[in-house]
Order: structure tokens, then C-alpha cells, then sequence
């Protein structure tokens, strides 16, 4: 058993090809991964099954990737979820202590660490509160 297999991974992302790839490499890294294509389901999924961290892509269809990430920053019972928001420009993103960035175009093995550092970096602040 791998030591991520209880880390739970909301990836969204509107590519099936993207989507595919992400889950993939999260899976080879031991990550339990909820695969997801629009900011509405992303929602939903949260609601009933809080990841330990989020992949979000922007670009989203019925909901954008910067509601979403709004939504959760917001919310009291979402906003210690750590976000890694996926995207070749952040614009306006609204910020949070649990949020992390990653520039495209994405290779699986960054995307792994990417994720292990975002989980880390949220670990460490809520131990240090």
C-alpha cells in the first residue's frame, strides 16, 4: 500500500484526454482519485464526499473553475480544502491560504509533486494553528 492510497483527489477537469492523464498519474502516485468534468458536479461531489485536496482546471463548463474556487474559499466548511488550480493564466483568483498554482502544459510526474507539496504546505498550516 502506498502511503497516498487514503488521500482522497477531486480532479476537474472539462479534457477527456486531461482528465484521463491526471487520473492516471495520481493513481501510479497512490491517490484515490474522483474524476470530475464541470465546476456544478465538482460542487455536488464536495458536498457529499470532501476531498483532501481539489485539481482544478478554469476553464469549466456550467461553472467556471474561479466560481468554484470562490465558492470553496468562501464557505466555512470547504475553505480548509486545498485547491491546485491547473492553468496556463490564474487571472483573478481569490486568495487563500490553501491555494496553490500550477502552469500548463503539465507532465504526470509534476502534477504528482504538485499535489504532495499542496497537501504538505496544507498540513504543515493547520498543525502550526
Amino acid at each position: 500500500m502506498t502511503p497516498n492510497r487514503s488521500k482522497r483527489i477531486l480532479v476537474v477537469e472539462d479534457d477527456p484526454q486531461l482528465l484521463r492523464l491526471y487520473r492516471a498519474a495520481l493513481l501510479v502516485s497512490g491517490f484515490d482519485v474522483i474524476p470530475v468534468s464541470d465546476g456544478i458536479e465538482a460542487l455536488y461531489q464536495i458536498d457529499a464526499d470532501r476531498p483532501d485536496l481539489v485539481v482544478l482546471d478554469l476553464g469549466l463548463p456550467r461553472l467556471s473553475g474561479h466560481d468554484v474556487q470562490r465558492d470553496l474559499s468562501a464557505n466555512a466548511r470547504t475553505k480548509h480544502i486545498p485547491i491546485l488550480v491547473v492553468t496556463g493564466d490564474p487571472g483573478d483568483l481569490v486568495e487563500s491560504a490553501n491555494l496553490c498554482i500550477l502552469r500548463k502544459p503539465v507532465d504526470p510526474e509534476r502534477l504528482s509533486a504538485e499535489v504532495e507539496r499542496c497537501l504538505r504546505k496544507a498540513n504543515s498550516r493547520s498543525m502550526s494553528k
